[in-house]
């Protein structure tokens, strides 16, 4: 290994030490470890700039200010007291209720769409009930996780391979779907065993929940029945983005600049809600992990992992799988798939048959994930909103939950794909 490559490495593992540990915010840490990685030119600006994932920000901060607007109708309040009415204030139910409906939100939109949709409204619901809203937030992170991987448009990575291997939205779930679904009921079955001791509501707050009145909570009506409509539409957006030729963030941006225009809110305060750390968080984090790239430490892990096989395609197959997951779930999984793809299309071209390594990709890079609160989007997101409401996430924290759990779906995963190409 050359001086750049070895620079390159301590800095990331330095910046990973801090986020771990959360002795140094993950933000500052994370641009730190940017800034190092251009200080000691491991990468340039122009470059690390180009590994910035802009479509994945403009996400984020489009659906950030949409929210932010629709919240101040009442909307969230409204289905979050409507769904505890229907449980009638059963913590469990209300657990239940969340992931499936994330897990299935997160398999025909992107999964931070859907989190900055369910998070709002999880602490809602938890504050009326007096719970702590972490372990809420925590399955829903699994949960999304999960059912992004379902779909050609649930998670990036399953983007990127769609468009390389030339694979369906319905390929996506007829091959993946049934074993997502396996592992979701999986999944709430090890929070039942988790949780369930834990989620103990006293009864008058029970009783409280039932003498609510939804209709109370709606602060502006007009608002709230514009935001449905909005809704809606960005949805559709999202479902057909790929259809009408228009990237997932032109989508958020634009719902969130009509929603800026016909919600008629402080634009300044609207602004001010975005979670602006999480953001440079993500952009210290890409210019990290592109140095990783620049300096050929990914593609040199993709190449030992083809080589190490010796052709044999079910071991090539497991070790994707596994490999995939373990790095995905400390490294952004965009660059590690961008990787692994051209390697997987020269098999093909050799004639080799790579249906199973797209899945088993598509399985490892996703699911992986589910391993760190870092692992994918969909986790700083709901972190970032745990924190901003009082209830912070730690690394440690989601670790003992969230790792043992994806070696779970990892497991599951490679019994489905040995069945599946044996």
């Amino acid at each position: 290994m050359g001086i750049k490559p070895l620079i390159a490495v301590i800095i990331f593992l330095v910046v990973m030490l801090a986020i771990i540990t959360e002795k140094i915010n993950r933000c500052i840490a994370a641009l730190s470890g940017a800034l190092l990685m251009i200080i000691f030119r491991i990468i340039t600006l122009e470059e690390g700039l180009q590994h910035v994932d802009f479509n994945t920000l403009g996400v984020l901060v489009g659906m950030m200010i949409f929210v932010s607007v629709a919240k101040n109708s009442g909307l969230f309040e409204y289905i979050a007291i409507w769904t505890a009415k229907k449980t009638k204030g059963d913590p469990w139910k209300i657990m239940i209720y969340f992931v499936i409906i994330t897990a299935v939100l997160s398999a025909v939109l992107d999964n931070v769409t859907t989190v900055l949709l369910v998070g709002p409204m999880t602490i809602v619901i938890t504050q009326i009930l007096g719970l702590n809203p972490v372990p809420f937030l925590i399955t829903q992170i699994i949960a999304s996780n999960v059912g992004g991987t379902a779909t050609l448009i649930g998670d990036p990575p399953n983007i990127m391979i769609g468009s390389a291997a030339n694979i369906s939205f319905l390929d996506f779930v007829v091959n993946l779907g049934p074993v997502v679904v396996v592992i979701l009921i999986s999944m709430i079955f090890c929070f039942k065993f988790i949780y369930k001791k834990n989620l103990i509501v006293d009864k008058e707050c029970q009783d409280a929940i039932l003498k609510l009145d939804e209709k109370v909570a709606i602060k502006d009506k007009k608002l709230l029945i514009k935001s449905v409509i909005m809704i809606f539409f960005v949805l559709f957006g999202f479902a057909l983005h790929n259809t009408i030729k228009l990237e997932s963030s032109v989508v958020a941006l634009t719902g969130a600049v009509i929603m800026l225009f016909i919600g008629k809110q402080d634009i300044d305060d609207i602004l001010a809600s975005v979670e602006w750390s999480t953001i440079f968080f993500f952009i210290g984090l890409f210019v990290v992990v592109g140095g990783l790239v620049e300096v050929g430490i990914i593609h040199r892990l993709a190449t030992i992992l083809i080589e190490s096989t010796k052709g044999h395609m079910m071991l090539t197959v497991l070790i994707i799988l596994w490999l995939s997951a373990i790095i995905s779930s400390f490294l952004d999984n965009i660059p590690f798939v961008a990787t692994l793809i051209p390697l997987i299309l020269t098999m093909q071209a050799e004639g080799i048959d790579v249906m199973p390594l797209w899945w088993a990709t598509s399985l490892g890079a996703c699911l992986g994930g589910n391993g760190t609160l870092i692992g994918a989007s969909a986790n700083v997101v709901l972190a970032s909103v745990g924190q901003k409401n009082g209830h912070p996430i730690s690394f440690k924290e989601y670790f003992k939950i969230g790792f043992p759990l994806m070696i779970v779906s990892i497991i599951i995963s490679t019994v489905y794909l040995i069945i599946k190409f044996q």
